[in-house]
C-alpha cells in the first residue's frame, strides 16, 4: 500500500493498495484526486488493488463522508454483488459423467440458459416474490411510512420488478460452476439490481446535480460527484430507494441461486447416483452500495463502488474474470480500508479493446484447453470478459493480504454469461 498526499493540491490523502502510482491509469488517478478534494471527504480515500476508472468515482474505491450521500459514488448497478454456495460433491463428475451424449456440465449449462433469462431478457410472466409483495404494500399511497416519492413517475414501478427478478443481465454478470483445490464443487452467481437500480441511480444523481446547482455547490460539476445533504428529504429518498434496490439485488441473486442449485442437484442425482448433497458454506455480498457505519469514532456514510465489506471474520467473495480463478475470503477488519477489500480482479482494458485484442477463436481454444464449458447466446463479444482483459487475480490478492485472507481458491468448470 502507498499513499498520495500533496497538501497544496488535496484536502485528504489517497491510500492505494498497489505497489506504486505507476499501477494507476491516468483517468483513475484524476478521479481519485477529485475524491480527495471533496469538502466532506473524511480522513482519506481508499483504493483497492482492483481499482480502475469508473464514472465519477473509480471502481474499487471507498469513500467515507460526513453528512451527505453521493449517488454516483455507488453507481448505477446498486447492490451488484455475488452469492456462493460450497458443496461436498466431487467436481470431476461434471466433466466425466455424460447426461447422455454430452457432459454433465454441458447439460447443466443448457438447463440454466433455459430457466434464467440473460442479457436484456426479462421473464415473460411475473415471478413470485414475497419481497416485492412487501415493497408494494409499503409503498401504498395510504401508508404513512411510504418512501419519499417526489418524481415517482421516473422511479421504478415496483410491478416491473416481478418480471426482472431472477434474471442475470449482461456485461460481467455470470453464473459459474467451480472447483476448489480439494476438488469440491461450488456455485457462484454475480448480478445486481438490473433496471430497477439503474432507474433509482439515474433519478437521484440527476436530482443531486439540480440541487447542487441551486445551492452553488463547491464540488465542481466536472467531478460528476453531485451530493445530497443527509438531513434532506431528497437524501432520505435516495437512501430508502437504494435500500430497496439492495434488497431487490440480494433477492435476485438468491432466486437465481435457488434455480441453479435445483438444476445442478437434480442433474447430479439423476445421472450420478449421488443422492445426499450437503451445502457446507453460503455467502452473499454486495459490492456497490452506501452504508452508515462507525469508523475512527465517527458515524459516516461509507460508499463502496466495486468494493466489498471485509470486517474481521466476515466472509466475502472476490471473483476473477471469465476463465480465471476466484476466491472466498475472510475479512481482517483493517481500519485503513474502512473494513473493505477488492471486489474482483479489475479491468486493464475496456471491453472494445478486449474484443480487438483477443479473437473469439483464441478465447474458445483457451477454454477448450482448460476444459471450460461456456454458455452464451451472443458469442461475438465473448472476449469482453476474458480473464486476460483483467488484472492477474493472484497479484490482486497478494496486494491485499492485510485486508483479507483466502479461504477457498476456485477455478471455473462452466460459465453462463449474458
Amino acid at each position: 500500500m502507498f499513499e498520495i498526499f500533496n497538501p497544496g493540491e488535496q484536502l485528504v490523502p489517497i491510500k492505494v493498495w498497489l505497489p506504486s502510482p505507476e499501477h494507476l491509469d491516468e483517468v483513475c488517478m484524476r478521479q481519485a484526486y477529485n475524491l480527495s478534494n471533496l469538502p466532506f471527504a473524511f480522513r482519506h480515500i481508499a483504493l483497492m488493488p482492483d481499482t480502475h476508472a469508473g464514472y465519477g468515482m473509480p471502481i474499487g474505491g471507498v469513500l467515507a463522508v460526513q453528512d451527505v450521500v453521493v449517488p454516483n459514488a455507488v453507481g448505477v448497478d446498486i447492490g451488484c454483488g455475488i452469492c456462493f454456495i460450497h458443496t461436498d460433491v466431487p467436481a470431476y463428475i461434471l466433466r466425466d459423467v455424460s447426461a447422455p451424449k454430452i457432459s454433465l456440465a454441458e447439460y447443466i449449462v443448457k438447463r440454466i440458459m433455459q430457466q434464467v433469462p440473460q442479457g436484456f431478457e426479462h421473464h415473460k410472466t411475473p415471478q413470485k416474490s414475497s419481497m416485492i409483495d412487501s415493497l408494494i404494500k409499503q409503498q401504498a399511497p395510504d401508508n404513512p411510512t411510504r418512501l419519499y416519492s417526489y418524481g415517482h413517475q421516473k422511479l421504478p414501478q415496483l410491478e416491473e420488478a416481478y418480471y426482472q427478478i431472477g434474471t442475470l443481465g449482461g456485461g460481467n454478470h455470470f453464473i459459474e460452476l467451480q472447483e476448489d483445490e480439494d476438488g469440491l464443487l461450488g456455485i457462484m452467481v454475480h448480478t445486481g439490481s438490473r433496471n430497477f437500480g439503474y432507474k433509482v441511480a439515474n433519478y437521484f444523481n440527476n436530482l443531486a446535480k439540480s440541487m447542487n446547482k441551486k445551492m452553488k455547490s463547491l464540488v465542481p460539476r466536472e467531478y460528476d460527484l453531485a451530493y445530497l445533504p443527509a438531513d434532506t428529504v431528497e437524501a432520505q429518498g435516495y437512501i430508502g430507494w437504494m435500500n430497496l434496490a439492495l434488497d431487490f439485488a440480494r433477492s435476485n441473486r438468491t432466486l437465481i441461486m435457488e434455480r441453479v442449485q435445483n438444476i445442478v442437484f437434480n442433474a447430479i442425482r439423476q445421472f450420478t447416483g449421488i443422492k445426499r448433497i450437503s451445502i457446507t458454506m453460503e455467502v452473499n455480498a454486495h459490492h456497490n452500495y452506501a452504508a452508515f457505519e462507525e469508523h475512527f469514532g465517527r458515524k459516516l456514510w461509507i460508499h463502496r463502488k466495486g468494493a466489498i465489506r471485509a470486517k474481521k471474520g466476515e466472509l466475502g467473495i472476490i471473483p476473477g474474470a471469465m476463465g480465471g480463478y476466484s476466491y472466498i475470503v475472510e475479512g481482517l477488519g483493517n481500519p485503513e480500508s474502512f473494513n473493505s477489500s477488492s471486489h474482483g480482479a479489475g479491468r486493464i482494458m475496456g471491453r472494445r479493446e478486449a474484443v480487438r485484442q483477443f479473437s473469439l477463436d483464441e478465447v474458445m481454444e483457451d477454454f477448450q484447453e482448460k476444459d471450460i464449458v461456456l454458455g452464451k447466446r451472443r458469442k461475438r463479444d465473448t472476449a469482453e470478459e476474458y480473464y486476460k482483459a483483467y488484472k492477474d487475480i493472484d497479484e490482486v490478492m497478494h496486494q491485499q493480504l492485510d485486508l483479507v485472507k483466502p479461504v477457498l481458491k476456485l477455478k471455473t468448470i462452466a460459465v453462463v454469461k449474458g
